[in-house]
């Protein structure tokens, strides 16, 4: 269980929604006559998007009568430790959509298994997310949902209307819309949004060609790279042009009013700014980085070590890879991608036409774990994210905070065994 708790930051109690989970050893007794498949994901406690999901879910048990796939309803803010107390007790569902690092976690404690036999190479278009599904050669998932980051812009707030090309276009515009009550860009720079400041840095650091870690896991918070993406931050927060101090809820609500004229985010808030801002389009644009990687959120789905039921749960997932099926749940889920390469309906485009955007970055995008320390993230997010505020609020260098951050990491959080 030891990786699991790099993953959740403190114990907590068996939620209900944990106690009415089926267990995968109970699950064959539900429904007499057919093969029971419990498949938990977060999306099918979203309001709107669950019942979709769960409709499309629906359209497999419809298709197959010898097995009933049963959607596992828990909040997103309970999931993790939901299913890892479960999965401590031999239980839980057969099926499970993790998040990355819960996914990373996961295999390490061996609690999810190889896929190898279910999902074969070479058939299937996947995506280029895909070579992040194997870990020391085995398959343990695939994407079920993944999010790219690009740029969102209020072009009505900008100079011209026109998006920034270069960092330094970026930060000019920005300045100039910084008036009138209305704010140029808008991040996270506070401890208390630790994640989400993860994040908005991470795209600036890949926007300069930097990565958390070489691919076997080497360090590399220190590179000139990693450093001139922490400065480009530092640019931003000193220039003026940021509501300093606003959590992303509320940089976000001011976005959709017309008071924000940029942010670099997530194709899935992207959706919530067009619904919410309708009388202030939005437009996107590839981040004003010199380098076209940006982040990446990358939700596996899986199959639980625990589960009695692998060969049903293999021909669900097998079925939610076919075309047809992932045409339908790429629509459903909105502004994501899924696991292989589907094109955009004409309807979809129609609606949100800044889609293009963030289906081009695809082939840029890049998880934010460093690479080949994914078990270890939390802790080397704590050490990052307060050297970067001492960059940002008490004047330190970038070199030098960064490269006492890479001494930490490696003294500190590298040399836990």
């Amino acid at each position: 269980m030891k990786p699991f708790l790099t993953i959740i930051s403190s114990a907590a109690p068996i939620l209900a929604a944990g106690v009415a989970l089926a267990t995968a050893s109970g699950a064959m007794a539900q429904s007499p006559g057919k093969t029971v498949v419990t498949f938990a994901a977060s999306h099918f406690a979203e309001v709107g998007r669950g019942d979709r999901l769960k409709a499309w879910v629906e359209t497999f048990n419809k298709a197959n009568p010898d097995i009933e796939v049963k959607p596992v309803t828990i909040p997103f803010s309970s999931f993790a430790t939901t299913i890892f107390t479960q999965m401590g007790g031999n239980g839980g569902p057969d099926i499970v959509r993790f998040d990355l690092p819960e996914f990373y976690a996961a295999v390490a404690a061996k609690s999810v298994l190889p896929i190898d036999d279910i999902v074969k190479d070479g058939e299937h278009n996947f995506t280029s997310a895909d070579k992040y599904m194997k870990i020391d050669g085995k398959r343990y998932g695939f994407a079920f949902d993944t999010a790219n980051y690009a740029m969102v812009y209020n072009a009505a707030l900008l100079p011209g209307g026109t998006p920034p090309k270069t960092f330094e276009e970026f930060v000019n515009l920005a300045k100039a819309a910084t008036k009138d009550g209305n704010y140029g860009y808008a991040y996270r720079a506070t401890m208390a949004e630790r994640g989400g400041f993860w994040y908005d840095l991470t795209n600036f650091v890949y926007g300069f060609g930097g990565r958390w870690s070489k691919p076997d896991g080497t360090p590399t918070f220190n590179s000139p790279e990693v450093v001139a993406g922490v400065a480009a931050y530092k640019t931003v927060y000193d220039a003026g042009m940021t509501p300093k101090g606003t959590d992303a809820a509320t940089y976000r609500r001011m976005f959709w009013e017309g008071k924000v004229a940029m942010e670099i985010d997530n194709g899935g808030v992207a959706t919530i700014l067009t619904s919410q801002g309708k009388a202030h389009p939005i437009s996107a644009a590839p981040s004003p980085f010199p380098h076209k990687e940006q982040g990446m959120i990358l939700a596996p789905v899986t199959i639980n070590a625990n589960t009695k039921v692998k060969e049903a749960a293999g021909k669900f997932l097998r079925w939610s890879l076919q075309p047809q099926q992932q045409q339908e749940l790429q629509t459903l889920l909105g502004a994501a991608n899924v696991a292989i390469t589907v094109e955009r309906t004409p309807e979809e485009l129609a609606a949100m036409p800044w889609l293009k955007v963030y289906d081009a970055q695809t082939p840029n995008s890049v998880p934010a774990l460093p690479q080949g320390l994914e078990t270890k993230a939390p802790e080397i997010q704590q050490v990052v994210v307060q050297q970067v505020l001492k960059v940002l609020q008490g004047g330190v260098a970038p070199q030098a905070a960064m490269d006492e951050a890479q001494r930490q990491i490696t003294s500190r959080v590298l040399a836990q065994k």
